[in-house]
């Protein structure tokens, strides 16, 4: 594989503060690199400066000639005039320009014999089925869908979509530019989990290199192969996925502080041999010291003492008293918007000390549910309430509860004004708010300040069940990996909307997956329900068999007649149902090749299996159509 960007000694600075120093690394042919470090840590300055997008200050970047690179920014305010199917077709306009010229050349030949114009349509339509000419169209739709809009979606103007959406069909562009190395920076930000997936699916099969930015473990896990660690101006590169790297870390770390142990025993030693030569003070003895000093010094040169791991979100989750039973009880809830059904007959009870994750496509109704289990919506039908003696906790994934005018310290105090001021700044303090970081206004902090303060305030409410709405959102990896902690031991109920596998995997063990037609429960972690997901059989369309009238006694002839009609009718129904059973099947198989990342990569094979499916489709209606005519006979 060969090194198509490398770089040596890197140093970026601002100011005073020095980001990273004597970074270095390679990234070769069909990497699959995650870049991992805390909020700050400089993680979007590295990828700017391989892009060319900022300069460095230090150290060498050396590019392969020609490199072609896509850069997908985490904040991005991209927009066109456009529709989502047009903006990313925009990436093709090599490919359209061919395909125009083609016509224009097919539609000279209809009255001209030329072989100059025989020959360049020759020449055009290798090139144009070479480039993927055939497919593109497809492949955008595909990518479109795959990423989580709809087929209206596509559609719409650009303006008209939200944030979350334009992102997505500039993530869509990103992933159709063909580009040999793609720089992704946390692209699952506006992703359900079904799209996560997918995107999954897309990168892994790849052709090019990939460097992502991501907080989300479990599609590290599953997208790459190496590891850039960004921690205390450093880059350390590992050889693995996030798992991998976890692991490796944790062994590396145990391992340097044993030699370190070890040698500072040794040192202490020898020290003890030379006080006590010292203590003879012969000069056969000033000869012993000497040489035991050279041991020391050379054992010190080569001392190394770890480095303290970063600062790190330390608290628990306490529930004040026990609840019965039952903490919650929903049954038979239905809510709708305008004419769209969010979820239809939901009913489930959720027990004492147990922690469910609910989960679903963006737009099910996840975050409607827990309102209106919350009084904050009213459902169209059904009823929700909660046990004896539950005491709720929730957190809002938009952090809206909090007030941008008062400062981190009095959002606490005034929440809690039995508090004293050492409490509160003990409390601020676990979510590593110290010195003069309380005095800063709401207003100024980041995101992932912002969910630090509602999640101090949420430890100290003292609540026996916790509604959870997306609660890693803002978080990076090390207080992700803190709430988990705190969370392992709540001794409360909890439920929780979240699209981060890992944090679910960790903490479940009650999947509540949330559908049009109501709620299906299964029992574990999110590993437990892939698994029930892949032993879910969809059931086929059922077909009606009604019982066919017999014929009346008539004449001989007539009868006759009517007997061979009712024969031929029963042998082409019985076909109809043969030949229908026969497509359905069919269907059904195509339709699983999708699940296989391989077929779902490859454009042409999706668009080969969707005309399949769609002419299956269109013969089994038509099948259908005939057999209920026959049938109403």
């Amino acid at each position: 594989m060969g090194t198509i960007l490398q770089v040596d000694g890197l140093k970026k600075s601002y100011s005073t503060r020095t980001l990273f120093r004597d970074v270095s690394f390679k990234i070769n042919e069909g990497d699959r690199i995650g870049i991992i470090g805390v909020n700050g840590a400089g993680k979007t300055t590295l990828f700017r400066i391989l892009t060319g997008r900022e300069d460095y200050d230090e150290g060498y970047l050396t590019k392969e000639k020609g490199l072609s690179a896509a850069y997908m920014e985490q904040y991005s305010e991209f927009t066109s005039c456009h529709t989502a199917y047009d903006e990313v077709l925009t990436q093709f306009s090599s490919l359209l320009e061919k395909e125009t010229e083609l016509e224009q050349v097919n539609a000279a030949l209809e009255t001209s014999c030329d072989e100059s114009l025989i020959r360049r349509q020759h020449a055009l339509l290798e090139s144009f089925e070479r480039e993927g000419g055939l497919t593109f169209r497809a492949r955008i739709r595909s990518t479109l869908l795959g990423l989580g809009l709809t087929e209206t979606e596509i559609s719409l103007p650009m303006i008209s979509l939200s944030g979350g959406q334009r992102t997505r069909v500039l993530l869509a562009k990103i992933l159709l530019s063909g580009a040999k190395l793609l720089l992704l920076d946390e692209p699952t930000n506006h992703l359900d989990i079904p799209s996560i997936a997918w995107l999954e699916g897309f990168l892994s099969e790849y052709k090019g290199s990939v460097i992502v930015v991501s907080h989300d473990r479990f599609f590290l896990d599953r997208v790459t192969n190496r590891t850039f660690e960004l921690e205390q101006e450093r880059v350390t590169v590992y050889d693995g996925n996030y798992s991998y790297y976890k692991e490796k870390k944790a062994f590396d770390r145990l391992t340097l502080e044993r030699e370190y142990e070890k040698k500072k025993k040794e040192i202490s030693r020898i020290e003890g041999i030379i006080a006590q030569q010292k203590h003879f003070g012969q000069e056969r003895n000033y000869v012993t010291i000497r040489s035991k000093q050279k041991q020391i010094d050379r054992i010190a040169a080569d001392l190394i003492k770890p480095s303290d791991d970063p600062e790190s979100i330390g608290f628990s989750f306490r529930s004040e008293g026990g609840t019965g039973n039952e903490v919650v009880k929903i049954q038979d809830l239905s809510m709708s918007f305008e004419d769209k059904r969010l979820f239809h007959n939901v009913t489930c009870t959720l027990y004492k000390e147990q922690h469910a994750f609910l989960v679903g496509p963006n737009g099910c109704g996840k975050t409607t549910l827990l309102k209106i289990l919350l009084g904050q919506q009213s459902p169209d039908s059904g009823s929700s309430e909660f046990g004896a003696r539950v005491k709720v906790g929730y957190y809002d994934q938009t952090i809206g509860d909090l007030h941008d005018e008062k400062t981190v310290f009095q959002e606490v105090s005034d929440a809690y004004p039995k508090l004293g001021n050492t409490a509160v700044r003990t409390a601020l303090g676990a979510f590593l708010f110290r010195g003069d970081d309380v005095f800063k206004e709401i207003s100024v902090l980041s995101g992932g300040e912002r969910a630090r303060v509602a999640l101090t305030k949420l430890m100290l409410s003292g609540a026996n069940l916790l509604i959870l709405d997306e609660p890693t959102n803002h978080l990076d990896i090390p207080s992700k990996e803190a709430l988990e902690y705190a969370l392992l031991s709540y001794d409360g109920t909890l439920l929780a909307v979240s699209h981060d596998r890992y944090f679910i995997n960790r903490l479940a063990d009650r999947i509540l997956e949330l559908n049009q037609h109501g709620v299906t429960s299964v029992t574990g972690n999110y590993d437990d329900y892939l698994a029930f997901c892949a032993r879910r059989v969809p059931t086929p369309p059922c077909v009606s068999h009604e019982p066919f009238a017999a014929p009346k006694e008539n004449e001989y002839v007539k009868k006759k007649a009517e007997q061979a009609a009712a024969r031929k009718k029963q042998a082409r129904l019985s076909r109809i149902e043969s030949e229908i059973s026969e497509n359905e099947a069919a269907m059904e198989a195509l339709s699983q090749q999708f699940s296989d990342p391989c077929v779902a990569s490859d454009y042409a094979r999706v668009a080969e299996l969707s005309a399949q499916i769609e002419e299956l489709k269109r013969v089994t209606e038509s099948l259908y159509e005939e057999w209920e005519e026959l049938s109403g006979e």
